[in-house]
């Protein structure tokens, strides 16, 4: 067995993979970016080297850095947990070259499932079913819009080299393919490397449903059953469960019968999840890629079958052979998971960054809290916006979600803007408990977006905090009424997320049972459905005082970054005429490009940003004169 580990990777992933190192005892060794230096998981690690600046291209897609770190530390073997170089055959190749063990399959497998096109060959030569479309080798526009011609629309374009929904655009009309086809090529290029695409027919009521495979080198290739990925926005999970609900014996046959195929096929060790999609309306499985590593989603696996698979990869990576047979994993309750985000699913999933103020974890039985952040965590730009998955186990569906409700209850996070209070919504819908899932689930639950409910939680802080200060000695009360109107506390501020305060009147006593004075002063508030907020309360003077004070800008009409980011592409020039609505920008985030649109029509004047440049938050990118 190994001694030490080098963990390639950051955030909730990268404590995960340690925490198991440690119970193995394994020394495990970190390695981070200069955004990182502070973060929890260079904390847990025994070890930890920097290997570059914030950008994940300079340090964790570095694999000579990596490299480089692992001899210098003495690791023997690197885990790449999933995302950066996880599916990337080079760096496996490079680790054999180096002597130092990749934890996951060798680089042949990986090449051969990293490509969709490969993959769906392998797949439709050993009589796997794949979705009706076109893979091969020719990517001229001439025969990708003639092969789009015999598909049924609406049809699909995917990047070949990726997934997380980069380089995917859905066509309803074959006048719209072209533009359709040079975007998602553009984008694929950009995230991947690769312009290759292929064309899907479209399944309108696709479940996302995948089989775990787990394959030792001694011959041994077992599966771990499913698990139900249906509930996504913009082809990003959010919500996972397993098993699948719904799912009848020869359907799960099918699936996992297909999944072992494909997996000796290519001679595959280590743990592995093979995708599908399921038409709800046809019953029929299709093969959608195959996935050669450890999957976000792998704890509701480990909930129902009490592997761990992370042990598994690193048991298989060394040599040894898997313990159990296919008799031994039986499936025991479901399991659900929630992706936690730094997000604004009411802005179109908006980024948020900032520091974590306060951070209180649920503990309970049959709850787990898979994090990558604490109190003083930053929450940068850098990175994708996850920041900790809320797992939970139930003797039924029904007691997995009551018990998944109750651990979201039961997380607070403040400082930055997250996404709880959606995903309790979308784990409290009738439709999700009567398991109505599919990829479009959201746009059949929330036709108009999804909205933050109305539900006081600002005036139940501002009541609460009243409340305390009978009981507290606030310098603030000895100062008696500064304002004219009303009694000292009668108008006071909250303010979430180091936001702008807001006015709030206390015109009656609140019910505030569902509030709780946190150790700091603040207030936490689990009201309705809109959950977990956390709100410092101010009087007026205090909220003038503690007021930041605001550069000038120019009156000038332009773009403004919303937040720190990578320019992307700038798709107008210097005197251009643009329409009000128009993509100017595109900045990349947090993994998520975010087009940037004129706010008026007329001639870009100046440009003050250059494709690959890095901006941070309000820079002004592009000015626009309105001049007639």
């Amino acid at each position: 067995m190994f001694k030490s580990i080098l963990v390639a990777n950051r955030g909730e992933i990268a404590c995960r993979i340690m925490r198991t190192c440690k119970h193995m005892g394994i020394r495990t060794i970190a390695v981070y970016s200069e955004a990182d230096r502070d973060a929890l998981f260079v904390q847990m690690a025994d070890d930890a080297v920097l290997i570059g600046p914030a950008e994940a291209r300079l340090s964790y897609l570095k694999a000579d850095a990596i490299l480089k770190a692992a001899r210098q530390t003495g690791a023997e073997a690197v885990h790449p947990g999933y995302g950066f170089l996880s599916e990337n055959a080079d760096f496996a190749d490079a680790c054999a070259k180096a002597k130092i063990t990749f934890i996951g399959p060798d680089a042949n497998a990986i090449r051969r499932m990293g490509s969709k096109i490969e993959a769906k060959k392998i797949a439709r030569d050993a009589g796997v079913p794949v979705v009706p479309g076109y893979d091969g080798a020719e990517q001229t526009l001439a025969v990708l819009t003639a092969e789009a011609e015999k598909i049924p629309l609406p049809l699909i374009i995917k990047a070949s080299a990726g997934g997380g929904g980069r380089g995917m655009r859905r066509v309803n009309l074959m006048s719209d393919f072209a533009e359709a086809l040079k975007s998602a090529q553009k984008e694929a290029l950009s995230a991947f490397g690769s312009d290759a695409v292929l064309l899907e027919k479209y399944i309108e009521r696709p479940r996302h449903v995948e089989v775990q495979v787990l394959c030792d080198s001694h011959g041994a290739a077992l599966h771990l059953y499913e698990r139900d990925c249906s509930v996504q926005r913009n082809h990003q999970k959010l919500i996972e469960e397993a098993p699948a609900p719904d799912l009848d014996p020869a359907t799960r046959q099918r699936l996992t019968d297909s999944a072992l195929k494909l997996a000796k096929i290519i001679n595959y060790t280590s743990a592995g999840t093979v995708e599908f999609i399921l038409d709800r309306d046809s019953n029929e499985v299709y093969f959608l890629e195959m996935n050669t590593r450890l999957q976000v989603e792998h704890p509701v696996t480990e909930m129902i079958t009490g592997i761990d698979l992370v042990e598994q990869q690193i048991r298989v990576a060394a040599g040894e052979a898997l313990v159990f047979d296919q008799d031994d994993i039986q499936i025991n309750g479901w399991a659900i998971e929630a992706r936690v985000a730094a997000e604004d699913p009411a802005q179109n999933y908006l980024p948020q960054t900032g520091i974590i103020s306060y951070c209180q974890e649920p503990t309970g039985d049959n709850m787990r809290c898979d994090s990558g952040v604490t109190a003083g965590s930053t929450i940068s730009p850098w990175y994708d916006s996850m920041m900790a998955k809320v797992i939970t186990r139930g003797d039924d569906r029904g007691q997995a979600i009551d018990n998944l409700l109750g651990a979201m209850d039961g997380y607070h996070l403040a400082g930055v803007g997250h996404n709880m209070p959606f995903l309790y919504d979308i784990v409290d819908q009738q439709a999700f408990r009567e398991a109505n899932i599919d990829t479009t689930f959201l746009d059949r639950v929330f036709p108009d977006g999804w909205q933050v409910p109305d539900n006081k939680a600002g005036e139940i802080a501002a009541s609460a905090w009243r409340g305390n200060q009978a009981t507290s000695a606030s310098p603030w009360q000895a100062l008696g009424p500064w304002r004219l109107t009303g009694t000292p506390a009668s108008y006071v501020y909250v303010r979430e997320n180091d936001e702008e305060p807001v006015e709030v009147q206390i015109t009656s006593p609140a019910d505030t049972s569902s509030a709780a004075m946190l150790p700091d002063g603040r207030v936490l508030v689990s009201s309705g459905s809109a959950r977990n907020h956390v709100f410092e309360v101010l009087l007026s003077e205090q909220a003038l005082l503690d007021r930041q004070s605001t550069t000038a800008h120019s009156d000038e009409p332009g773009i403004r970054a919303p937040m720190p980011g990578l320019i992307s592409e700038i798709r107008s020039g210097l005197g251009d005429t643009v329409n009000a609505g128009d993509t100017i920008v595109v900045l990349e985030a947090m993994k998520l490009m975010q087009n940037l649109a004129a706010p008026i029509s007329g001639t870009i004047s100046a440009i003050h940003c250059k494709a690959g440049e890095t901006v941070n938050g309000n820079d002004l990118l592009i000015e626009i004169s309105n001049e007639e």
